[in-house]
């Protein structure tokens, strides 16, 4: 196929300045995705990243990459569940609000000491206003965090302190009893405070860059390969079985399942829904579909009309033909989305649902006309707005099928679609430069309390709507200093009510994962967060070294 054929050029030196000793999944010139003599694995991982800096990145294609770098406090065990990382045991205060982390002897991987004051360091960065850092507010509840993030209280104020090398403790503002899943996201990484200060921003080039997890950044090649090698000061380097790890960016999943299909690449991280039937028929063992804590949505810019009237964005929300694109569009088991919250959430039962959730899709695209005649829109004053989507995977068929369903409420209502690449899209979407948006929000650790993050005033550009409700706030700010966890539960089922009545989004579906998987990789195991870190990934029957 072609992708071998073009393989194949670029072993022979096809492309200047890329030597055959570079690539991928070459061993003695051979072509293999998994690579047993040479324990390599080349991996289809959609976009190309921005950043691989871990407290700036923002995609789940950048933490499959930085997540092999890094360890946090705590870190990924092969289900996404929380276990020891950094730290090798922790005690937590009778009233909840200090933890104290007992950190293990680590290094960098330039052999300088990786301690508590790493952590610190890192934390006060990430919060730093001057950062920007997306996900900074993931961080709030340590004490002081917000007031240090919106720059009143200076970086010396936030509860995270050295008590030692090898002691951290972290105070927060109320109980957080996800604070270990937190832990694990790449916000949460320490980074290596001698060399930041020496290359600044450049510290995450491949030639200065040090990490202190299984694997180090060798290469990045721009939109075409980040290459990673095992880290030998790694702490448990001797049960990390892969040498190298290829990732390449590839928006287009058909493509990624073909290269799959040739045998060009051992894992694809997605691949195409109407391939979903020739791929269990061809290669039936690759293919993995499982439950996955990912909601998929339009976004409507609340911060200008016609979505700053909620009788407009109540409107399209009911006429999106769900049940068509969860069966039509993608067909692998993905459910029709009438709340926020995905099933399957951790200490949550989920009680919010639009309203209208069980009125037949006429009945609701009826409704939907009297409110947008309500809200002053019909034949002398038609509704116009854009839909801006992403290229990438099924987004584009989703974004035909939303137009046709919100064209049908009525001849005076038009919806021109704007195709964006995704990285671009989602910048739109941070400025709030768009009318409505597609999107999607993949669970950065199991709680419900990662979804209500998405509608809080506080939340700033990962709010993409510039939704603010103060009933949603308070009611979110209570179930924080909630102890008990179904009276925590209760108050987030409420807030998340409020947020479905006011409708900042239109959900459409609670997706699965979908994973081409080579069946000689082990340690791969299907999860609700869809996190596979390489450091418990094996080989079977893998080969020794010539």
């Amino acid at each position: 196929m072609i992708f071998a054929t073009n393989r194949r050029r670029l072993l022979t030196g096809g492309v200047s300045g890329l030597g055959a000793a570079g690539l991928a999944g070459c061993a003695n010139g051979a072509i293999a995705g998994l690579d047993k003599r040479a324990r390599s694995l080349d991996i289809a991982n959609q976009d190309e990243p921005l950043t691989l800096d871990p407290q700036k990145c923002a995609g789940t294609w950048e933490n499959n990459i930085v997540g092999n770098m890094f360890v946090g406090l705590t870190m990924e065990d092969a289900k996404a569940e929380p276990i020891p990382g950094m730290a090798e045991r922790w005690e937590v205060s009778e009233d909840a609000l200090t933890w104290t982390f007992y950190l293990r002897p680590a290094v960098w991987s330039d052999g300088v000491r990786c301690d508590a004051h790493d952590f610190v360091y890192a934390f006060r960065r990430v919060l730093d206003p001057a950062s920007m850092a997306e996900y900074a507010p993931l961080l709030y509840p340590l004490k002081n965090a917000q007031q240090v993030n919106k720059g009143e209280a200076p970086p010396s104020a936030l509860g995270v302190t050295a008590l030692g090398d090898r002691v951290l403790e972290i105070q927060l503002d109320h109980p957080t009893p996800y604070l270990p899943q937190v832990l694990k996201h790449h916000a949460a990484y320490p980074v290596p405070k001698h060399t930041l200060e020496r290359y600044g921003d450049a510290w995450i080039k491949p030639e200065h860059v040090v990490v202190n997890g299984p694997f180090t950044l060798v290469k990045w090649w721009s939109n075409y390969i980040v290459h990673l090698r095992k880290n030998p000061l790694y702490w448990e380097a001797g049960e990390v079985v892969f040498n190298d790890l290829y990732f390449y960016p590839t928006t287009n999943n058909n493509t990624a399942a073909r290269g799959v299909e040739s045998g060009e690449r051992g894992w694809s991280t997605d691949f195409p829904t109407d391939l979903y039937d020739d791929l269990r028929g061809s290669i039936p063992a690759y293919v993995h579909c499982a439950p996955y804590l990912l909601m998929e949505c339009f976004f409507f810019n609340c911060t200008r009309a016609p979505f700053n009237d909620v009788r407009v964005r109540q409107a399209l929300s009911m006429a999106l033909d769900r049940e068509f694109i969860a069966s039509r569009i993608f067909h692998t088991g993905e459910q029709p989305a009438y709340a926020i919250v995905p099933p399957g959430i951790a200490n949550y039962t989920p009680t919010a649902r639009y309203a209208w959730a069980g009125t037949p899709l006429e009945a609701r695209r009826a409704e939907a006309l009297r409110l947008l005649q309500a809200a002053g829109y019909g034949p002398d004053r038609p509704l116009r707005f854009a839909l801006e989507h992403s290229t990438s995977r099924e987004r584009p068929r989703v974004a035909v099928v939303a137009q046709a369903d919100w064209r049908a409420i009525a001849p005076w209502v038009t919806v021109e679609l704007k195709p964006t690449e995704s990285q671009v899209h989602y910048a739109n979407m941070r400025a709030r430069n768009y009318d409505v948006g597609d999107g999607a929000w993949a669970a950065d650790f199991n709680d419900a309390r990662n979804y209500l993050y998405l509608f809080e005033t506080r939340t700033g550009g990962q709010n993409y709507g510039g939704y603010s409700n103060l009933q949603f706030d308070d009611l979110v700010a209570q179930s924080d200093q909630a102890s008990d966890l179904v009276q925590r539960a209760a108050l987030m089922a409420q807030a998340e009510q409020i947020a479905l009545n006011d409708c900042p989004l239109c959900a459409s579906i609670f997706s699965v994962s979908k994973n081409l998987v080579h069946p000689d990789l082990t340690g791969f195991s299907d999860n609700l967060e869809d996190i596979h870190r390489a450091r418990w990934f094996g080989i079977r029957n893998f080969l020794p070294k010539p």
